[in-house]
């Protein structure tokens, strides 16, 4: 691109330039050639004039003047010795007398057979010697007689020659100065699209976080910022792919994991029920165990149900009340909380309304709070509340339960973690109920934030726009 750039402009500028300074030339020799013809017209009439006086002069004495023109001649001879210039007189259409000056090829030329005019007639002959010719003839009684003046045109074409030389010199001078400085020119100008392939380049290589430096506000530089807020977006959408990329294989690993220690335990306990001989009392315990096991694989697949159905619709959104929602999740979880003894209460000081999907927000608080309650030991209390902070209604559901630890709430929204493992896996938790409730937060648009300390219970804040 840069090349054909720069080979384009020079051609075009050697075009114009040596355009230039032929134009300039011609117009130089004109003046020449015009100084040239205005010289000899001058000296035309001078001799012309003088000679018609001296003819006039002779033949008042009585003496022919035809063969008196040697004489009369070479006065002016004289006169035009050293000038480079000559003449010649004609009579009746043929020459009587031709000065030194006045070469054999000149005198090839033919006098015009014109008569008397006042006009008088100027030509070049380029011969190997170009020279001016001026011709007028006399007036009455001389009108058979006329004048040929020759200037030389050597010295003016030389000079021309030699001043159109130069200026095709100072021209291809400027063309290569012109050349280097627009080399140069382009050099920068071209600079953000060599970075521009090379970071691409780079990109495209696994790089993604090469930049381009962005100088100044023309078109180039704004093309560069655009980059580097494609390449900005390409990396963010190559870091999140990624991180998804790992999400979906932990939730694989994870996956895989949890279905491989149940299914193990029933195979296990299946095959014991099968070979070795057992009592009613041990088949039964076998079964039991076999049905809690296959519990658990059922609560999770109806968990990753729940996920994927989220993953796919929102379901339809409305003007949702907490009031109605908290007296929803009373009736289903006081009996879970009942189960291990937890005291269970939910404060509203007036009804909150929220925009969103009523049944997933009761999956999310009953989830919350079914956490909750298996964090906490007998005889304490789970706390629902809700209330209004500044544009977002907030609530929180608080235990004072075993706590995490910082590094654990790093990754208890992750599909599959549990805090506690052993306790879990007892109380038939898969280790889903946060991840659902973090893809109901996003549907929603609000915000989940998990304040615990070791030790210190739980305390977990939802976040939503004020409807």
């Amino acid at each position: 691109m840069k090349k054909k750039i720069f080979f384009a402009a020079l051609i075009l500028f050697t075009v114009f330039l040596n355009s230039v300074v032929l134009m300039v030339s011609i117009m130089i020799l004109q003046d020449k050639l015009s100084a040239v013809r205005d010289k000899c017209l001058a000296e035309h009439y001078v001799i012309a004039s003088s000679l018609i006086g001296d003819m006039q002069a002779v033949e008042q004495r009585g003496n022919d003047v035809e063969e008196n023109i040697d004489n009369l001649m070479r006065v002016y001879s004289r006169y035009l010795q050293g000038k480079g210039s000559g003449f010649a007189v004609a009579y009746s259409g043929e020459w009587i007398y031709e000065s030194p000056a006045f070469s054999a090829e000149e005198s090839m030329i033919v006098p015009p057979d014109t008569g008397y005019s006042q006009e008088r007639f100027v030509s070049i002959e380029n011969g190997s010697s170009p020279v001016l010719c001026v011709y007028g003839s006399f007036p009455a009684p001389w009108q058979d007689y006329g004048l040929m003046y020759i200037g030389s045109l050597i010295e003016p074409i030389q000079s021309w020659r030699h001043t159109k030389n130069i200026l095709f010199l100072a021209g291809a001078a400027a063309m290569l100065l012109m050349s280097f400085f627009m080399f140069q020119f382009l050099n920068i100008i071209f600079r953000p699209l060599r970075q521009i392939s090379s970071t691409s380049a780079k990109i495209a290589a696994g790089n993604y976080g090469s930049r381009i430096p962005v100088r100044g506000k023309d078109e180039i530089s704004r093309v560069a910022y655009n980059f580097n807020r494609m390449a900005k977006q390409v990396e963010r959408q190559i870091e999140q792919l990624e991180d998804a990329a790992e999400q979906k294989q932990q939730f694989i690993d994870n996956f895989s994991h949890e279905l491989r220690i149940p299914l193990t335990a029933i195979y296990g306990y299946a095959e014991y029920i099968q070979k070795a001989p057992v009592s009613e009392e041990e088949r039964y315990e076998c079964t039991q165990f076999i049905m809690t096991e296959c519990s658990r694989l059922q609560n999770m697949a109806y968990q990753l149900l729940d996920m994927a159905l989220l993953n796919k619709e929102k379901g339809s959104n409305g003007r949702c009340s907490l009031k109605e929602l908290f007296a929803q999740s009373e009736k289903t979880m006081h009996i879970r909380a009942a189960e291990k003894a937890v005291k269970l209460s939910y404060e509203l000081s007036r009804d909150y309304v929220v925009w969103g999907n009523g049944e997933q927000l009761l999956i999310l608080i009953d989830n919350l709070i079914d956490n909750a309650v298996k964090a906490s030991p007998p005889e304490e209390e789970v706390r629902v509340f809700a209330y209004q902070e500044k544009d977002n209604v907030i609530v929180e559901v608080e235990d004072h339960g075993i706590g995490m630890e910082e590094e654990q709430l790093s990754h208890i929204k992750e599909a599959f973690y549990r805090v506690d493992k052993a306790r879990s896996r007892v109380a038939g938790g898969a280790g889903l109920g946060l991840a659902i409730c973090e893809k109901i937060v996003q549907i929603h648009h609000a915000d989940m934030t998990f304040l615990s300390g070791l030790g210190k219970g739980t305390t977990v804040r939802l976040s939503f726009p004020a409807s």
